[in-house]
């Protein structure tokens, strides 16, 4: 079925996709486009997931959008706040009425002949394909897979009596209140959930293999609660953006400088945080380095407080199989449990798992290499929303944004229809475009784009350079070609 043509189409409605909606109306108004998304609502992440406590693990003054200041006291959001801030952004500026509910884009193919794209979306009711054509495409379905998490097979888990669940599948009739749970698993999704099971559990125990780094924030921002009771909002809103994008930057540069005077200072955040009683040598100190994986967030020490108070505990160890009322460890103990939390991490699918192909030839994108981060290599006007790791994903999806809608204009003034990134450096070496030591990384890493060894070909992960470089550097910088 024919659906019709965008000057722009882009994929996902989520925080990225919202982002490139405003950019592209404000900044290209003549031009038309679309939103496609898979889901029957708008909000990505913030909508999907439903697992007790989400919440944001980045500060919303930089999560949030540089157009649309965040006014609830609250910096380290609850996920209910956070999609009724992108339900309404989406409202306020007319982005609603551009998405397409319900349609999963399955297949994108490029045709030189007519310079556009053809996107094949499935109707999530009928099963159906629409198509759709456009001239420039913009993925920003992020690289998570929606439809599974990863669960490692577990020996004897179908012996177990209780229930299992991924916090990917959590579902409303979960029930835990008065229930003993196990979380297994150290990373974000796990240091959310057991000091908000724990409130009501008889007792929840967070299962790690090894420690994470974790450092307690508070979950207000002070400073620009006042601000924001002086002066507007907007100004209060971006002064308060550059603190933090600031203030995180410097912490980032300290750790990877100076990785064991940074481990120092995290260990002791956490040792005054459980008091010298707590074996924090063994349950919270990573054999890594700062940063080699993303820290792990807790608002106002929320996990730290369920600890002291009895009402969740933590072991690590090892599972070496499920039995029938809990979980066996490979040091002999066992876990008495009625409800285990598989919080054992997400998988990856790049843009969303799209079948991309280019003249009838179908496009592997791990042989490919990411052009400032947003473009494959010898792919014809597609752009991709990837966020920072090491900051708020939303300042680079933003920036991205930006940069697509400057792309377009120029090209419109110069009478270009094609713009293409080329490897034509033969020095540039080839690196993994995300510089992660997690799991969950290193398991899907290789279907992904790769990164090059300089500029323009290099993923940094630094704002204020990116800032620079996306607004204001030559777009024909002997990389990009045009068309």
């Amino acid at each position: 079925m024919e659906e019709g043509h965008f000057d722009v189409l882009v994929v996902g409605a989520g925080i990225s996709g919202i982002s490139a909606g405003y950019h592209l109306q404000t900044e290209c108004p003549k031009r038309s486009y679309a939103i496609l998304e898979a889901r029957d609502s708008l909000g990505g992440t913030w909508d999907f997931f439903r697992y007790p406590g989400i919440r944001s693990d980045s500060d919303m003054h930089t999560l949030g959008y540089s157009f649309r200041p965040w006014k609830d006291p609250k910096s380290i959001a609850e996920g209910s706040t956070i999609l009724d801030y992108l339900r309404d952004t989406a409202a306020v500026y007319g982005i609603e009425r551009k998405i397409v509910y319900g349609s999963r884009v399955r297949r994108a193919s490029w045709s030189s002949t007519e310079s556009r794209w053809t996107v094949e979306a499935e109707d999530g009711t009928s099963g159906t394909t629409r198509r759709y054509t456009c001239n420039f495409l913009y993925g920003c379905a992020g690289y998570y897979d929606y439809d599974e998490g990863y669960t490692p097979a577990f020996e004897g888990i179908e012996r177990f009596r209780g229930r299992v669940v991924h916090p990917q599948k959590w579902t409303p009739d979960v029930e835990y209140a008065g229930k003993r749970v196990v979380v297994i698993g150290s990373g974000a999704t796990a240091v959310t959930l057991v000091p908000t099971l724990a409130k009501t559990a008889a007792h929840v125990t967070m299962l790690q293999r090894s420690p994470t780094y974790v450092i307690s924030r508070p979950a207000s921002d002070r400073i620009a609660n006042r601000l924001r009771e002086r002066v507007p909002a907007g100004f209060a809103h971006a002064v308060t953006r550059w603190k933090n994008v600031i203030m995180g930057m410097l912490f980032y540069q300290f750790c990877k400088r100076y990785p064991a005077r940074a481990k120092k200072l995290l260990i002791a955040g956490v040792r005054e945080a459980l008091g010298s009683a707590f074996d924090v040598e063994k349950h919270f100190t990573p054999t890594y380095d700062p940063w080699d994986q993303r820290l792990c967030l807790v608002p106002d020490g929320d996990l730290f407080d369920a600890l002291r108070a009895g009402t969740a505990s933590v072991v690590t160890d090892h599972v070496e199989s499920f039995t029938e009322t809990g979980l066996l460890l490979r040091s002999g103990e066992e876990l008495p449990a009625d409800l285990v939390v598989t919080a054992t991490g997400l998988k990856l699918r790049f843009l969303g798992g799209i079948d991309i192909a280019v003249d009838g030839a179908r496009v592997d994108v791990s042989k490919t290499m990411a052009y400032k981060g947003m473009m494959l290599s010898d792919v014809p006007n597609l752009a991709m929303a990837i966020g920072y790791t090491n900051a708020s994903w939303t300042l680079k999806c933003d920036l991205t944004s930006q940069y697509v809608c400057r792309l377009l204009n120029y090209m419109e003034g110069s009478g270009y229809k094609v713009c293409r990134a080329r490897r034509n450096d033969a020095s540039v070496q080839e690196e993994p475009i995300l510089d992660f030591s997690s799991g969950y990384i290193r398991r899907s890493i290789d279907t992904f784009p790769r990164q090059g060894s300089v500029t323009p070909w290099r993923l940094r992960q630094n704002y204020a350079l990116d800032l620079l470089e996306l607004r204001h550097a030559p777009l024909e910088d002997g990389a990009l070609e045009f068309g």
